[in-house]
């Protein structure tokens, strides 16, 4: 989506001046991860308008591939806008019948095609539309051989039209290999209120990390469990962190870490998307970024988050 976010805190109809940037689930995980080192493709569709050209624009700079991205010249690119008049930022969606409400099970084909050794869904997909739904659980059942499907619960009720989100949000997540999903999620949905709940509701993944807030994250492996602590970070804007977390945790993933410091990867990422307004933020030094990961646990509990600015970039980090 195209996202507009108001240039300083305030009543939505009162302010004036507006910042044009990129949102969505996906497209800030892609991004992350291309920043991370790793080749990144979005696959999506938008309207053929300036919005769907800005979005594509703007995805491309992070050096994701967005050439297999469909235009639509009939239904309109979706877009969002932050609310920053109350104390919790809510975002207002106006993406019905939006180009990207139109992807079905041919796009889950192209998905296939490519071959990736990680795919990176969306709750979100499940709530647009029916052919979404179509589109989100092909693209699972065909995915190549040796992929890893993330699937990131992202629970959003105002996009829910119907009651049936919960038993879906289940079914799907049951059938992935990673999953990520805040425990307040996983309580408002499900009725789970303790990692070890959750865990047991989610069996069948070979990862679930299972967020936390300000407190941290509990990451299962199989039979192994880890809890990685939060930054102590001074917060901008929460919305988006959770997108930068799961590039963190997957560029961990991709590279062979342990899930505690794939987890302390998706920590530092997820830090510098509280940093800023927007949905994207850059990335440390990979000087810095590399301290945070050699940390002793005693170190890394109650670190603060504080990068130079100077360091601070977005170019990419190469996979090593």
């Amino acid at each position: 989506m195209a996202m507009l976010v108001p240039e300083s805190p305030g009543e939505m109809g009162v302010a004036t001046t507006f910042r044009l940037s990129v949102a969505g689930a996906e497209s800030n995980v892609a991004a992350y991860l291309s920043m991370l080192g790793s080749d990144v493709a979005w696959i999506s569709k938008v309207g053929d308008d300036p919005f769907g050209r800005f979005l594509l624009d703007q995805v491309h700079s992070f050096g994701v591939d967005v050439g297999h991205v469909a235009r639509d010249p009939e239904r309109p690119t979706g877009v969002a806008f932050k609310d920053r008049s109350a104390a919790q930022t809510k975002v207002l969606y106006y993406r019905s019948g939006s180009a990207a409400s139109t992807m079905g099970p041919d796009t889950a084909r192209l998905v296939s095609s490519l071959g990736a050794r990680v795919l990176h869904l969306s709750g979100i997909t499940l709530a647009l539309s029916p052919s979404c739904r179509d589109f989100l659980l092909e693209a699972i059942k065909t995915r190549a051989t040796g992929a890893a499907v993330s699937f990131d619960v992202n629970w959003r009720p105002a996009l829910w039209k119907d009651d049936d989100g919960p038993a879906a949000m289940l079914e799907t997540a049951r059938a992935v290999d990673i999953v990520f999903v805040g425990l307040d999620e996983a309580s408002d949905l499900w009725g789970s209120r303790h990692p070890l709940e959750v865990r047991r509701l989610l069996s069948e993944p070979e990862i679930l990390v299972v967020k936390q807030g300000a407190e941290g994250c509990t990451v299962f492996r199989g039979d192994e469990q880890v809890f990685v602590p939060a930054l102590i970070v001074d917060v901008v804007e929460p919305v988006g962190a959770g997108d930068a977390f799961a590039a963190g945790f997957l560029s961990g993933y991709l590279r062979g870490m342990t899930i505690r410091d794939a987890g302390r990867l998706g920590t530092i990422v997820a830090s510098c998307s509280l940093s800023v307004v927007t949905d994207i933020g850059a990335l440390p030094g990979r000087e810095y970024i590399s301290e945070l990961l050699q940390l002793t646990d005693e170190r890394w509990r109650g670190q603060r988050f504080t990068p130079a600015l100077e360091e601070s970039s977005n170019i990419r980090v190469p996979n090593r």
